[in-house]
């Protein structure tokens, strides 16, 4: 028998945004500083549908842990474009509400075209210090989220033993390997983002020094050396995985 579908967590993510939707006419942007969800719009849960997105599979019927609750939270930012964060309509997207729930990829051409073509920048200065600013965020996201995932990832490494030595059901079994492929294809998620995130951000560089010439440019490559520096320094991180078009929808 197959497991449950994400009917019920699809059932909460759009009850919550029509609540959410709501509250926004009545008061206006939902994000505060550092472009984080006001608290009066966040729930517990919010991210929770980051694991089956990233797996392409229904959710694993466990309860998420601590660990792994905070990993969602702290991985959204690193995926969210960062031109769609601090809008009036950025909170749906925080439900899931916004998009498809699979990952398709950071667009590093329509970075570029946001910040020329979308955006009411006054002066190439303006520009120049919203890249820097992109690039700052995700670097100081970083840490925590990489944090989180060595530990929800270690325990999983523990989980994965431990079912070699005690009896779990058929049942457990299928959900145990669930939550840990959502674990697994989700931090991949996030790390692809961010090599995809720094190849935007130099695209842009890229346009602005020919189109505006700043010395703000020598920042922003700075900027850039150091998000690819970091990115780079954690090769195998993630136990290798199959890719998602590997996995069969309802194969477990």
């Amino acid at each position: 028998m197959d497991l449950p579908s994400n009917l019920p967590l699809r059932r909460t993510r759009i009850l919550s945004g029509i609540a959410v939707a709501g509250l926004l006419l009545l008061t206006g942007c939902a994000n505060g500083d550092f472009g984080e969800v006001r608290p009066m719009f966040a729930s517990e849960g919010m991210h929770d549908w980051l694991g089956p997105a990233a797996s392409g599979l229904p959710a694993s019927s466990f309860e998420l842990t601590d660990d792994e609750r905070q990993l969602r939270d702290l991985a959204y930012p690193l995926i969210q474009p960062p031109f769609d964060r601090q809008r009036f309509y950025s909170v749906l997207g925080e439900y899931g509400l916004l998009g498809p729930d699979h990952p398709d990829g950071f667009d590093v051409t329509n970075y570029v075209n946001r910040l020329f073509q979308d955006e009411p920048y006054r002066s190439p200065t303006a520009r120049y210090a919203r890249v820097l600013e992109d690039i700052r965020n995700d670097n100081e996201r970083m840490p925590q989220f990489f944090a989180t995932a060595w530990r929800v990832l270690d325990m999983d490494a523990k989980r994965r033993k431990s079912m070699t030595l005690v009896s779990v059901s058929e049942k457990e079994r299928k959900n145990a390997e669930r939550r840990m492929r959502e674990n697994a294809l989700l931090v991949n998620w996030v790390q692809q983002s961010l090599r995809e995130r720094a190849d935007a951000y130099r695209f842009a560089l890229e346009r602005l020094v020919v189109m505006d010439p700043s010395p703000s440019a020598v920042d922003i490559e700075r900027a850039i050396v150091h998000l690819k520096a970091r990115i780079a320094q954690r090769p195998g991180f993630v136990p290798q995985q199959p890719s998602r078009g590997v996995y069969v929808r309802n194969s477990l």
